[in-house]
């Protein structure tokens, strides 16, 4: 809908901060419409429960697109017949026919469970709120923002009459964050057509602040494996009268232990060795020097000392395995029969997850303890940093925020780039939305974005997708 300038005017004087500079922000009314459409997502429950609907939000964004004048052939919400409630949008803006492959727009609708006694009493999780500059809601960092911005960007493009030399498409979709039916697992097996593309821009990246200082824009250009493992220690048991040395919760405790008191090797990638180059001078001291000494000798085990006491360093060094569940006995007068532990591995993507499973065989091998992995771990081939995506990146980012570095990354965890990654389509995690290392509230209670953080992200992306699809650097 097309308000007039007047009265745009007139609600941004109260929805937009005034420290939003105006160089690094949309059009006023491309604000508003942005806005709208996120406070519209944010009061959509799309949780995996009863009460949640992800079709619902899915179809309130296509009604966005067709009132801007989107043709219903480019518009699909793409429903499961199994699951009603796990829909998934599918848009397109065409562009000329040059022969290059479309880009596609990934974010994800659903958003993990929020109890409305965990929040605050004048919070609710499901109500969108503005207050001190901030705005509040279940996903406004996770992930309905980048949902919001791609749909509002993607109208603002087409009013403006902008015809890019590919296709751009957004997929915006269900159950990223658990659930029967995830999104893009569904849209690559049913739909593939709709969202082939020569390569994506998804969640996964986003820039750092801190102390209200940018420190770098991040670029998601892989991601760790997911496996965990079963560990069963078993035993005949008995009376808990009559111990014996022999005990499946010993055996098991002892197990774990000896997990905890191991280090696999450094491992570094292309994508690794950018983050800790390029993270060097950023950091600075005795970690930006470690970082340093580490890409230059992977085996410099001082180096490898000084930045393991950093788990987010730590982690992007190497496959990391932790405990994460535990079970056992059966009776408080007896011995146990059975200890079960869950052992979750994020695994570097280069490493044979046979590998991991022949060392924790050879860790708890001592100790009678058996190991099984829960199920396979999903391939996610990183995606390799070639400068006609990295080079647009770099030059808007500097055209926004001088001196603010890019950081290519290795995440830790896991998002829905890896079925794409799978699929032979690499995924880059960018944003342009900035978040404050010291307030991280994604997936937790009070969930919030600096109001000026979510603006500069709109236009980053829109001048990004721009760039990438044949606008220039505008």
């Amino acid at each position: 809908m097309r308000t007039s300038l007047k009265s745009i005017l007139a609600v941004l004087c109260v929805l937009v901060p005034q420290t939003t500079t105006a160089q690094n922000t949309s059009p006023d009314e491309y604000m508003t419409l942005v806005r709208t459409i996120f406070e519209e997502l944010i009061e959509i429950n799309t949780t995996d429960s009863e009460l949640g609907n992800v079709t619902a939000a899915a179809r309130a964004l296509a009604r966005h697109l067709l009132a801007a004048g989107f043709p219903e052939e480019d518009v699909h919400v793409l429903v499961p017949a199994d699951a009603p409630k796990k829909g998934n949008l599918v848009a397109r803006l065409r562009g000329r026919d040059t022969g290059r492959a479309p880009i596609l727009l990934l974010a994800h609708l659903d958003v993990v469970e929020a109890l409305p006694e965990d929040w605050s009493p004048d919070l609710a999780p499901f109500e969108f709120l503005e207050r001190d500059g901030y705005y509040y809601g279940r996903g406004v960092t996770d992930d309905k923002d980048e949902a919001a911005i791609y749909t509002a960007n993607l109208i603002r493009m087409k009013q403006e009459g902008f015809v890019p030399d590919r296709d751009i498409i957004i997929a915006l979709t269900a159950d990223e964050e658990g659930g029967p039916r995830n999104g893009v697992e569904f849209l690559l097996a049913e739909h593939r057509d709709l969202i082939d593309a020569e390569y994506a821009l998804n969640e996964g990246g986003g820039g750092f602040e801190k102390n209200g200082r940018k420190l770098s824009n991040n670029v998601q250009a892989s991601e760790k494996k997911f496996l965990s493992f079963y560990f069963t220690a078993t035993n005949p048991g008995g009376h808990s009268s009559l111990p014996v040395e022999k005990n499946a919760i010993y055996d098991l405790s002892q197990a774990l232990l000896a997990v905890q008191g191991y280090d696999f090797p450094i491992m570094l990638s292309e994508v690794t060795e950018a983050f800790f180059g390029r993270s060097a001078d950023i950091v600075g001291g005795e970690m930006g020097e470690a970082m340093r000494r580490i890409i230059a000798n992977p085996e410099d085990s001082g180096a490898e000392r000084i930045l393991a006491r950093e788990p987010g360093y730590n982690a992007r060094l190497r496959t990391t395995c932790v405990a994460t569940l535990l079970e056992g006995g059966h009776a408080q007068n007896a011995l146990p029969q059975l200890a079960r532990a869950n052992v979750n591995c994020r695994i570097f993507p280069s490493q044979d997850p046979d590998e991991v499973l022949a060392r924790l065989e050879e860790l708890v091998a001592p100790f009678d303890v058996l190991v099984e992995p829960r199920g396979t771990a999903t391939p996610s081939p990183p995606s390799p940093l070639t400068p006609a995506v990295l080079g647009p990146i770099e030059r808007i980012t500097e055209q926004m925020w001088p001196g603010v570095k890019v950081l290519p990354v290795m995440s830790t965890g896991a998002t829905d780039a890896l079925y794409l990654r799978r699929a032979g389509i690499p995924v880059y995690g960018v944003s342009g939305l900035f978040h404050d290392t010291d307030d991280v509230r994604a997936h937790g209670r009070d969930e919030r974005i600096l109001i000026r953080h979510f603006y500069e992200g709109q236009e980053f992306l829109y001048r990004l997708v721009r760039a990438l699809s044949g606008g220039g650097i505008v």
